[in-house]
């Protein structure tokens, strides 16, 4: 058997152009594949986020779901945030330290409702 190379989290959307202006212009993410009607953003070596527009069984169903972005530190997750809210996204909250799981982190929603965390591990 092959190791995994790689890994895709797909979301879906009514509408690709608000996604784009979120994952690209907002999170600074590299487009690596624009097919269309779908393109894949890079967030780390072999990481990947994909937006497709909805079709046959393919829905907006955020209820349940969170892609987490991993930072280095504390300072990182701050700046993001300051980064974030300059963007005019949909914040969910500032930065907190959650002891339970040890980590740092804040949210926000992309334009369709999915959730996004933003966190270090402490």
């Amino acid at each position: 058997m092959n190791a995994i190379t790689g890994q895709i989290s797909w979301v879906y959307t009514e509408s690709l152009s608000p996604c784009v202006r979120f994952y690209r212009d907002a999170l600074g993410l590299e487009v690596v594949l624009d097919a269309g009607t779908a393109m894949i953003f890079a967030t780390s070596e072999g990481a990947r986020i994909g937006v497709c527009e909805t079709f046959e069984d393919r829905v907006v169903t955020p209820e349940g779901g969170m892609i987490t972005l991993l930072v280095d530190g504390v300072a990182a997750v701050d700046a993001w945030h300051v980064r974030l809210e300059a963007a005019g996204v949909d914040l969910q909250g500032a930065p907190e330290k959650m002891d339970r799981f040890g980590i740092y982190s804040f949210f926000v929603r992309d334009p369709n409702g999915y959730l996004i965390e933003i966190q270090c591990f402490l």
